[in-house]
């Protein structure tokens, strides 16, 4: 399988680098399937996302806009789901870890309940195929609303989840807030990750991965600003779970030859190839790899490695 998927890469063949094994553990479930996949089910097009973003904030706008008005309902999140599973097991994904956001609960009149059981039929529907981990996905700003606290604190008690994200504007909250979360996420076998240094702040990533006692990191691009951060990141093996287009429309990186994941490669820190939000950034694995490939950002081997390094089991802290 290994020769192929470079034999794939090599030739430009997408059937053949999909028919490769793979991961996702950078995806979120509210926006995870193809926006076209969306515009089928609606009968009309929806208006694409510009190309550049400029940040968290021009996303969540074109979210609140174009998407939200068709997704903020039960149907429309359980559908969306329901193709993503989908999509990824056309795309050769066989570990997925999708964030389910806490906030989504407003969707069940039963709550966390209701919710855990459409998540278990889920897992149950695509076990043999996909290993889907269910994550809990948290935002900052949610950090300041006791209710939503709270049930988080119930979700990790149901033992659904695998892991558990903290995500949106970083300077919503420092960290500290979360960590009574955290290490009650730690005590109950959690993998624990965080979105940060995707803007700016390598200090700030080491900080966050300290303050959490974090397995993993989601974007930390900027890592490379810091030769002694990528350095502690590596003697530690803290994975960094890329979203290489993410990373260009919301104008974090200029353009995709210029991605930093080639410096972290060869600083030895461990990293991923995910999709973030396939619904807006339009990219599954396959296709981000193939673009890597094309861009001159690794040779076929180089990603070859780093494929073969995300299907194996990494250890939790």
């Amino acid at each position: 399988m290994s020769i192929d998927f470079i034999k794939a890469l090599s030739t430009d063949n997408l059937t053949a680098i999909k028919a490769s094994p793979k991961t996702d553990v950078h995806a979120h479930a509210f926006l995870s399937t193809r926006r076209e996949n969306m515009e089928r089910w609606l009968g009309h097009s929806l208006t694409k996302p510009p190309l550049k973003m400029k940040g968290l904030d021009g996303m969540h706008g074109y979210i609140d806009e174009v998407l939200a008005p068709h997704l903020e309902h039960r149907h429309g999140f359980e559908r969306v789901t329901v193709s993503a599973m989908h999509d990824a097991s056309q795309d050769g994904i066989v570990k997925l870890e999708m964030s389910f956001d806490i906030r989504l609960v407003k969707f069940y009149p039963d709550g966390l309940t209701e919710l855990r059981a459409f998540i278990d039929a889920l897992v149950e529907q695509y076990q043999g195929e996909i290993d889907l981990r269910p994550e809990l996905g948290f935002a900052r700003e949610c950090a300041d609303v006791p209710k939503l606290v709270s049930l988080a604190h119930e979700a990790i008690e149901l033992g659904v989840y695998r892991s558990i994200d903290l995500y949106s504007h970083q300077e919503a909250c420092p960290p500290e807030t979360v960590q009574p979360l955290y290490k009650k996420a730690r005590a109950a076998g959690m993998k624990l990750k965080a979105h940060v240094g995707e803007f700016g702040g390598a200090e700030e990533i080491r900080r966050t991965v300290e303050v959490l006692d974090l397995d993993e990191v989601q974007h930390g691009i900027a890592a490379t600003e810091s030769v002694k951060v990528m350095r502690w990141l590596s003697e530690n093996q803290i994975q960094l779970n890329i979203c290489p287009t993410s990373n260009v429309m919301l104008d974090a990186v200029t353009d995709l030859a210029s991605h930093p994941i080639r410096v972290l490669f060869d600083n030895g820190v461990p990293v991923t190839i995910n999709t973030d939000d396939l619904m807006i950034f339009g990219q599954s694995v396959s296709e981000e790899y193939r673009n890597l490939y094309r861009a001159g950002v690794f040779s076929a081997q180089e990603l070859d490695d780093i494929r073969c390094a995300s299907l194996v089991p990494q250890p939790i802290a």
